[in-house]
């Protein structure tokens, strides 16, 4: 069986390769503290690796296999203890910040709506779904960040919304290779942009839906700020440098003129870095 540091670096190795932008802003944090941060990540990442395989396998074979991970999760969970090598520091953060199993719930809940639902007919259906695919994962890296006051959390619930819109706006390509779209039907038609989603072509139409999502999305990472007031020291630091690379792929999109079926928006290291170094700088409170 793995050690409980094996576990760990697991998380962080995941963490590292699929979710750069975020494992950027944990080098803010205090060192005891980014462990928890990257454990969590590898357990949302492990559920979604799952839903979304590309390989030739059924969906009836992932929704068995994440019954599976679903199952063996709370039973590891109830006995304080894992043998899986991601699961097993999952179980130890959980343990240790006291993190509600009810959000777990929520999480696999809106992974198994993956395997029917392809698309949401309004944007009050996507954050239904969202609830527990994103503001939900805010919810849970709370503890770690230690907040002064319970308020923080329907901030970190707006930024989890905010950070998974922009990966909708960004992964629209990829998205659609797994038969899903994230854009709410009702602003692809209210643009004229259906068609773009099927020649996968940033029409005029597709730019203007991109503009009208990409300022909704802003507006979540503005909302955001005020819970600010609720943290301070590294996680602070933390949270706004995530906050300021996250929401530079919106800008990245628009430097692409929108297209984001001819190139993948993203922030480049070298600007990532100068964000750490500002916000590191800003001591703040």
């Amino acid at each position: 069986m793995a050690s409980l540091s094996d576990s760990y670096k697991a998380c962080k190795a995941l963490n590292k390769r699929f979710g750069k932008s975020y494992y950027y802003s944990t080098f803010l944090l205090e060192a005891p503290m980014r462990p928890h941060v990257h454990a969590l990540y590898g357990f949302c990442r492990y559920a979604d690796d799952i839903v979304d395989d590309l390989g030739p396998v059924s969906i009836e074979h992932r929704q068995t296999t994440l019954d599976a991970f679903t199952e063996r999760f709370y039973a590891d969970l109830e006995r304080g203890d894992s043998d899986d090598l991601v699961l097993r520091a999952v179980v130890d953060t959980v343990r240790k910040f006291d993190i509600p199993k009810v959000y777990f719930d929520r999480f696999l809940r809106s992974m198994r709506m993956d395997f029917d639902t392809n698309h949401y007919g309004n944007y009050d259906e996507l954050m239904s779904y969202m609830d527990g695919s994103a503001a939900v994962i805010g919810e849970m890296v709370l503890p770690i960040l230690r907040p002064n006051s319970e308020q923080a959390i329907d901030h970190a619930r707006v930024l989890g919304l905010a950070f998974q819109m922009t990966n909708f706006l960004r992964d629209i390509p990829e998205d659609l290779e797994r038969g899903r779209t994230y854009i709410p039907d009702d602003d692809i038609d209210g643009f004229g942009a259906r068609s773009a989603f099927e020649t996968r072509t940033a029409t005029d139409e597709f730019k203007e839906l991109m503009k009208f999502e990409i300022a909704r999305t802003a507006e979540l990472y503005t909302r955001s700020i005020a819970g600010d007031r609720y943290l301070s020291g590294s996680s602070l630091r933390c949270i706004r440098a995530a906050r300021i690379i996250y929401s530079g792929i919106l800008d990245r999109i628009r430097l692409l003129d929108y297209d984001v079926f001819a190139s993948r928006a993203q922030v480049p290291v070298l600007q990532k870095l100068k964000i750490l170094a500002e916000v590191g700088l800003h001591r703040g409170h």
